[in-house]
């Protein structure tokens, strides 16, 4: 028995896209200068007057006003934006540089502009960096099901496939994280070097949750997550107002200027985004409400394929959210060079407390040919 792709038969589409001149085609779909509807549509639009609507499911009523150039995903930049098609879906990216390709995986409660300083960096040590939006948040597809991590992770590897490159360094933040380890155990042939942040390896995140009453405590948002409808108004109430306060409290107490309120005004708006909510959430309910079901006992003994390509395990020591213990247990499952890293005195988002060192770890790792050292 496999774990089935539940998107490969049902629509796949923008939720309610609106095009420059406002024109909505008759099902729904953004319509284009000729009138025609455009099936690839954009997701990266709020509603004019700013403020969140709860939304449940995707649906092609939204009908939300762009905010400024590129909306609050299409972020200016030094990087370029555009679409790719991979697993029945459309997928935003942001790309910079030319070299071997590093692929960038957001968590929650973000987008691909979580990795806006690496991208920089990646690029100019020599690399074609490319940082995704995952399927139902920012500017790719809100498909109405596809949200657990085996499809996910088709989705990532199908992203590597249409940018035409024959595999990919992955970098994966929190649940990024762990879909790059479900990406590198389904399809390793596709998956050069992995690089994983703030997030344990699928059964050890799965015992740990199970077994562990701190890490159970830790992870409390996950299970009030399995309520309906509840945790969806909560995430868009006030503008989204609650991203503001995940993001201070899992960040650490070292690096004060991060996050500062420009950049959680940011995470604010993309989460207003119609239908964001849901998505994001959905890949976590998966996660719980699967535990006992066929498909979920499947996923878990299929991870216990060992992880073959060299990683690198990075973690904040004052991690509020994923526990030092928790991840730290993860080199079982790989049969390769494992390297950890404990980044002193940060909390749950290392790339963004201390840029410049994760940079320079991240870096220094890809570019070493014995990285078992």
């Amino acid at each position: 028995m496999t774990v089935p792709d539940s998107s490969a038969s049902d629509p796949v589409g923008p939720v309610g896209p609106v095009d420059p001149e406002g024109q909505v085609s008759p099902d729904g779909r953004a319509a284009g200068p000729d009138g025609r509807a455009d099936v690839g549509g954009r997701a990266d639009v709020v509603s004019a007057s700013g403020s969140c609507d709860p939304s449940g499911p995707p649906s092609s009523s939204a009908s939300p006003g762009p905010v400024g150039a590129g909306g609050p995903v299409r972020l200016d930049g030094p990087w370029t934006h555009r679409d790719v098609a991979a697993n029945g879906a459309r997928f935003h990216i942001a790309e910079l540089g030319e070299g071997p390709l590093v692929l960038l995986l957001h968590g929650f409660p973000q987008f691909w502009w979580t990795w806006r300083h690496q991208l920089t960096a990646l690029a100019d040590a020599g690399f074609r960096a490319v940082a995704m939006d995952l399927r139902g948040v920012g500017g790719s597809d809100r498909t109405p099901r596809g949200y657990d991590p085996a499809n996910l992770a088709l989705d990532i590897t199908g992203v590597i496939r249409s940018l035409g490159e024959p595999d990919a360094a992955l970098v994966g933040h929190d649940m990024g994280g762990y879909l790059a380890w479900t990406a590198a155990v389904m399809r390793p042939k596709l998956v050069r070097r992995l690089v994983v942040s703030s997030m344990p390896h699928p059964r050890r995140w799965r015992s740990s949750m199970l077994s562990d009453f701190a890490q159970t405590r830790a992870g409390s948002y996950i299970w009030g997550f399995q309520r309906p409808w509840v945790p969806e108004r909560q995430l868009v109430a006030d503008d989204a107002a609650l991203v503001g306060r995940l993001i201070h409290d899992w960040a650490g107490p070292r690096t004060p200027e991060f996050p500062d309120e420009a950049t959680v005004d940011v995470y604010r708006r993309a989460m207003c985004i119609p239908s964001t909510a849901h998505c994001s959430i959905e890949p976590y309910r998966w996660m719980v409400r699967s535990l006992a079901r066929p498909d979920g006992i499947q996923f878990n003994r299929r991870m216990k394929r060992p992880v073959r390509v060299p990683t690198l395990h990075v973690h904040g020591s004052l991690d509020p959210a994923i526990r030092t213990r928790s991840a730290a247990g993860s080199g079982e499952y790989v049969e390769a060079p494992y390297r950890w890293r404990l980044f002193d005195g940060l909390g749950h988002f290392p790339h963004e407390e201390d840029p410049a060192g994760f940079s320079a770890e991240l870096i220094n790792w890809l570019k070493d040919p014995e990285p078992d050292r």
